[in-house]
């Protein structure tokens, strides 16, 4: 059934939700005022949901609105990566082709570490022991050489019951292009399992490759009884709040889906809370006129780091969950183990180390005051100044110095610091070193690999910790521009709601380039038959959404080479191709990554992709008005190089456009802290985001 329209005076508003390992974020946007209120809360570990119906009341209170005025929740959260990273998901068995059952095992026939043969491969979510083989075979020209048979399946379904699977995956070989055999066996096991929840490759991701589409299909099957437990009691929580609003969720690919299609279609929301912060981003870079950016998310337990250049984020099919590849295309983001969370320890050799295990929401930095003993991120800047213990998050949590200065001080000791009072500073100071170098190095390695410097972009910093560790970062790598939007701590929630309604579509269909009219002939079949499958879903998504946009993709290479490179096609090339402009779209593709094309090989393509989009109603960033630089709130010591510097503060909330704030300085918001160095400077724009430069080159 359609979702009802939010656009009434009954729906004005939309409220975005990200929910992460520390903090679970919220953001209300009302369409009425034009205003956007931001909350936090702690997240709930256990049960994430909780947070979520907490948050929601206070944010509507704190708005001035009712539950009967929000018309759409859109919501991302980390809950199934980390069920698959730490392999808490449901046990599920796999049904495959006669001799087949050793499809993960095989994988790639990679080593783990090209320099280390002792390493062993990730271990794979589905034991052999529930790997179960099926004599149903379809050739790869589509003739069916073994049928179903109803005594293998029975068999296969009783096997499956007493091993206590709670959800099944199905892969059949040759099943991307010919479906029909792999849909006949998952509705036998259907019909024989009692409502045990059977996933089809072919239906997930028809693309070539049988071990990448089987793990698709498993890890659907793997978080699909998650995702449809967490829904239905996130469903029953926001009803009890009174709200009666459809309820999006943002998927990797930095779109959203229905709940609908959430449940049916998991693997592909793995993803998401990263993707929504750079949709942000890229609105909040528009009125700054940046569009070569590299966006870092800093919440409490990782930093997200994704390039975007010319206004378009970076798409990849080569993701990882763990180190298990992700072939559907999501937006191109790498996790660090550096955030506010991470812990700062000492290895056996005495050397200072940053993450990647976190101290999560609970017990959280040691400055909590709830029992945790570790060291975090959060902890040294609180000793460093650039964090006051009575104003995180409004002052609604104290935070307890004299604890994270005892638990600094031990990492202090260990790394061989001069015991004194200055110790545990000594020691803090080092951690947010350590952490610069490690997120400079990933900053640095992911611009190398598109050709690109990274002083050329612009650092976009968001998240919890992001404001007030960006500046420290573009100094490390010479970075000379920064923004830090309005909403950091709250961005990805703020993603949720600005991003459109997407899903993506493959086909692999082998088409050469040199079979002219014949081959454009079967690509413009391709695409008309994604299009057509894309509208129909899209229809069946919310009569909120606009007309549906198509983007086609094409994996093309020179006949013979083992890799494949991603060509963009118009739509008007998309369904009407022509071959001559299609190869010479490869061949500049080609030149521009390898320096060189091969006009004397004939081009082919091996996999088709269409992405749908349904756009939202949109979003109105609020502007602040102009005026002169306010005078600061507050001066307090921040400890810098080795310095104690007397550093004005100022209130955000105060700050209008045009106001010029010269570094040293601290600017307070009720959700995050801007750290802007010595001799840098930032300049409030008119959607009120923070532009950090050096002060010289602003002179200049």
């Amino acid at each position: 059934m359609a979702a009802p329209s939010p656009r009434g005076p009954a729906g004005r508003c939309r409220v975005g939700v990200d929910v992460g390992g520390t903090f679970t974020d919220f953001v209300l946007s009302d369409s009425s005022s034009g205003t956007l209120t931001r909350f936090k809360v702690p997240s709930v570990p256990d049960d994430p949901s909780l947070s979520v119906e907490r948050g929601l009341s206070e944010l509507i209170e704190r708005a001035g609105v009712a539950a009967e005025d929000i018309g759409l929740i859109v919501h991302g959260t980390t809950l199934l990566v980390n069920a698959i990273i730490q392999r808490r998901g449901a046990k599920v068995g796999l049904v495959v082709s006669r001799g087949n059952r050793s499809v993960l095992e095989i994988g790639r026939a990679n080593l783990a570490h090209t320099q280390d043969f002792t390493l062993k491969k990730e271990e794979p979510l589905v034991p052999r022991d529930k790997i179960f083989e099926t004599s149903a075979r379809v050739l790869a020209d589509g003739a069916v050489r073994t049928p179903v048979a109803d005594a293998e399946l029975s068999q296969i379904a009783e096997s499956v019951k007493l091993s206590g699977i709670e959800a099944v995956a199905v892969q059949l070989l040759n099943s991307y292009m010919y479906p029909d055999l792999e849909h006949e066996v998952a509705e036998g096991l259907r019909s024989r399992l009692n409502g045990v929840p059977v996933t089809e490759s072919a239906t997930i991701w028809p693309e070539l490759g049988e071990f990448e589409r089987a793990l698709i299909a498993i890890m659907n099957a793997y978080v699909q009884p998650i995702m449809d437990d967490y829904l239905t009691r996130l469903m029953a929580r926001v009803k009890a709040a009174g709200i009666t609003a459809p309820i999006y969720i943002t998927a990797s690919n930095g779109g959203t889906v229905s709940v609908e299609t959430a449940r049916a279609r998991p693997v592909d929301t793995v993803l998401s809370g990263p993707a929504s912060g750079v949709v942000a981003a890229l609105r909040a870079a528009q009125g700054a006129g940046r569009t070569d950016l590299i966006t870092v998310d800093m919440g409490g337990t990782s930093c997200d780091v994704s390039v975007v250049q010319s206004g378009e984020p970076s798409f990849t099919t080569d993701a990882r969950v763990g180190d298990l590849p992700l072939m559907v295309p999501v937006l191109d983001v790498s996790a660090i183990g550096a955030g506010g969370g991470s812990v700062v320890w000492v290895d056996p050799q005495g050397v200072l180390k940053i993450g990647p295990h976190s101290a999560g929401a609970d017990p959280g930095p040691v400055c909590y005051g709830r029992g945790g003993t570790e060291p975090t991120l959060t902890d040294c800047y609180l000793l460093l100044g650039t964090i006051h213990p009575d104003h995180f998050l409004g002052g609604r949590m104290r935070l307890d110095e004299a604890a994270a200065r005892a638990a600094l001080d031990g990492v202090g000791m260990r790394i061989g610091l001069q015991e004194g009072p200055n110790r545990a500073v000594g020691a803090a100071a080092a951690a947010l070193d350590v952490a610069s170098a490690v997120m400079a190095a990933e900053l640095q390695k992911r611009a190398a690999r598109r050709g690109e410097n990274p002083a050329d972009f612009t650092l976009m910093a968001f998240g919890g910790a992001g404001p007030t560790h960006a500046n420290l970062l573009a100094d490390e790598v010479d970075i000379e521009c920064v923004i830090v939007p309005p909403a950091s701590s709250t961005f990805c929630a703020l993603g949720a709601i600005l991003a459109d309604v997407k899903r993506d579509y493959v086909r692999s269909r082998h088409i050469r380039m040199r079979d002219g009219r014949e081959a454009e002939a079967a690509l413009a079949q391709v695409f008309r038959d994604l299009e057509d499958e894309a509208a129909a879903w899209l229809a069946a998504e919310g009569e909120i959404l606009g007309e549906a946009e198509f983007a086609a993709t094409l994996e093309m290479r020179y006949e013979g080479q083992s890799f494949e490179l991603p060509v963009s096609l118009p739509p008007a090339l998309a369904r009407a191709p022509e071959v001559a402009a299609i190869v010479e779209r490869f061949h500049e593709a080609h030149e521009k990554l390898y320096g060189f094309r091969d006009i004397e090989s004939d081009a082919e393509i091996t996999t088709e992709r269409l992405q749908v989009t349904g756009r939202m109603p949109p979003v109105s960033m609020p502007e602040i008005d102009a005026g002169p630089t306010p005078p600061p709130v507050d001066r307090r010591r921040v400890y810098h190089e080795g310095a104690a510097l007397d550093v004005p503060v100022f209130q955000r909330s105060r700050l209008p456009s045009d106001a010029v704030i010269g570094g040293p300085a601290i600017v307070e918001q009720e959700d995050s802290t801007t750290w802007i160095l010595p001799a840098w400077k930032a300049v409030v724009d008119r959607i009120g985001n923070l532009i950090l430069t050096p002060a010289a080159a602003a002179e200049n």
